[in-house]
């Protein structure tokens, strides 16, 4: 793939980083395009049973604004069952993430609740959400800010409440999309932000998987795969085996050191792992379908847990 460089954005001046000044002309230009409460809380509220429950268990406070944080978790919690969390909206503008795991819940966690605790946090980042953004309002990335002391409340709030579990995690499943934003405002943004000339593959053309080479479990990956595929496409490596400029091993599957970036999936230090990575802007796909490509990687990797 053809590689492009990104050296103007409207804000700030070409390799110097962004300033308070700077983050605020940002924030300034964000517009709210949507309702967290009315997508997501409202849903949530109508999602809790008796096989899971709907817990408040922090609040967002922007200053401008305060958002409700709620995560839902098996009722009957059991110390002698393997723990599952999923988390979606990390990146807020990352649509199918948030209503992939409202979806899995509504059709799909039942079938589960006799194998597995899970710990779900449907959107991460409620203002994110609202305003079709990749960072938080102070122009920080969530998911590369999952560590103690993190600058991002978002993460700080969530890791807290991993941590109060005392339990391993045993799969994390983060869910997440690339989009053509990603090539046209959001890589320009973080090249300005911090000052710097970033090189950016083409966006890849269908679904993969970002694996955490700490943990990294190949049958575990390609059984999302194989999942995946029957419904929606693929995405293919370029003619030097890369999605993104990470070499493949399997079809559809990279991998990153987690931790290191400090993306969500290392979070907990889970067994196994993965982000999901859907494409909605390829002409292949809608809106549903990629809500159904969230679930099927879930679906797959719980059934290949329960098969092993």
């Amino acid at each position: 793939m053809m590689k492009t460089t990104q050296n103007y954005y409207p804000i700030g001046e070409p390799g110097k980083a962004w300033s308070k000044e700077e983050k605020k002309q940002w924030f300034e230009k964000q517009v709210v395009q949507r309702s967290y409460e009315k997508d997501v809380c409202v849903p949530l509220q109508k999602l809790a049973t008796e096989h899971f429950a709907l817990e408040r268990f922090g609040i967002l406070d922007y200053r401008f604004k305060q958002y409700p944080q709620f995560l839902v978790k098996s009722h009957n919690w059991s110390k002698t069952k393997p723990n599952v969390l999923i988390t979606g909206g990390v990146h807020g503008y990352e649509t199918s993430g948030v209503h992939g795991a409202l979806r899995f819940l509504e059709m799909h966690a039942k079938r589960y609740k006799d194998d597995f605790n899970f710990l779900i946090f449907p959107c991460v980042s409620p203002w994110s959400y609202e305003t079709i953004n990749r960072w938080n309002p102070d122009a920080i990335d969530p998911n590369r800010s999952f560590y103690k002391e993190s600058r991002a409340q978002e993460c700080t709030s969530i890791i807290e409440v991993v941590e109060s579990i005392g339990q391993d995690i045993l799969v994390h499943f983060d869910l997440h999309e690339t989009t053509d934003t990603d090539a046209s405002e959001f890589t320009p943004a973080l090249a300005a932000r911090d000052g710097r000339v970033i090189e950016r593959d083409e966006v890849p053309d269908g679904f993969y998987l970002v694996a955490d080479q700490d943990n990294y479990c190949p049958s575990f990956h390609q059984a999302m795969i194989n999942r995946v595929q029957t419904v929606t496409h693929i995405a293919q490596a370029d003619s030097q085996g890369n999605i993104l400029d990470v070499k493949t091993d399997q079809p559809g599957v990279i991998q990153y050191d987690a931790r290191k970036l400090h993306l969500c999936m290392a979070l907990s230090q889970p067994e196994y792992s993965t982000t999901t990575e859907v494409y909605p802007d390829s002409p292949k796909v809608d809106d549903e379908n990629c809500i159904v490509a969230q679930v099927a990687a879930i679906t797959a990797g719980l059934d290949y847990l329960l098969s092993i």
